[in-house]
């Protein structure tokens, strides 16, 4: 998290029913994302945009409710608040219906497959199995990458309606993280038209070297796309043909099943 989360709350500020004091503690909470464990005062700050005394009574109140702990001058979160996220991964149908499946795809296909939705512009994981760590990055549920050079993320943008879209390509910018990476705003709505076409996204080294995976859209009842599936590999093992030929029906297969749950 290293937007200005203070300008984000100040947006509400002429709303009553606004709580500031609470969206500044969740602020605090994102802020420990892949960070250093500890962190003080003072980085927290800097990284929320929120006054260090109202970053403090933050830490204070998080620290006497047994989610954060302090050491000497820095805050570490606790295993408490893992009680949050699994609260929403064991009351989410999606989450629930999707984990089992994502295993059999991983045992067939002998490949990590992940199961994410689009989050604040970013494909956010909520179900994942895994075979081996394949990116530099390692990838687990709460992990979050950019939508317009994953797979996953390609499928969620490809079906949002035009306008929403839109809204996302004027606010995003574009960054090249590999030499693949489509940073053209032109080129990538023109993808995302042939994504939405095809009905899959294929990507082959858009967010890292040496990376490619190929996702599918899950849909709920009224044929609304609620998230996407993938299967990814690295790419000097498992040629672009055989991601189209041998991933994508498992994938397909599965997300027909995972909407037929819902």
């Amino acid at each position: 998290m290293t937007a200005d989360s203070s300008a984000a709350i100040g947006a509400f500020s002429g709303d009553p029913d606004f709580m500031a004091s609470l969206a500044r503690g969740l602020a605090v909470i994102r802020a420990f994302n892949d960070q250093p464990q500890k962190m003080t005062i003072a980085e927290l700050s800097r990284r929320t945009g929120i006054p260090r005394a109202a970053v403090r009574r933050c830490l204070y109140t998080l620290t006497q409710l047994g989610y954060v702990a302090a050491s000497e001058r820095s805050f570490v979160l606790t295993a408490k608040m893992l009680s949050l996220g699994h609260a929403y991964l064991s009351s989410t149908p999606l989450v629930v219906a999707a984990q089992p499946l994502l295993d059999r795809v991983t045992a067939v296909l002998h490949e990590s497959s992940s199961l994410s939705i689009l989050d604040a512009d970013a494909v956010l994981y909520i179900a994942r199995s895994a075979t081996q760590r394949i990116m530099s990055v390692g990838l687990q549920v709460g992990s979050r990458l950019p939508a317009y050079c994953t797979s996953m993320g390609q499928v969620l943008l490809a079906n949002l309606p035009a306008e929403h879209l839109e809204s996302y390509l004027s606010r995003t910018p574009l960054i090249a993280h590999t030499a693949h990476t489509v940073t053209v705003r032109s080129k990538l709505v023109k993808l995302l038209y042939t994504v939405r076409q095809n009905g899959f996204a294929v990507v082959d080294q858009q967010l890292e070297v040496g990376l490619r995976s190929v996702a599918v859209p899950v849909r709920d009842s009224s044929g609304m796309v609620v998230a996407a599936i993938n299967a990814s590999a690295q790419s000097s093992r498992i040629p672009l043909l055989e991601l189209e030929e041998r991933f994508l029906p498992v994938l397909q297969a599965t997300a027909n099943e995972i909407s037929l749950m819902l």
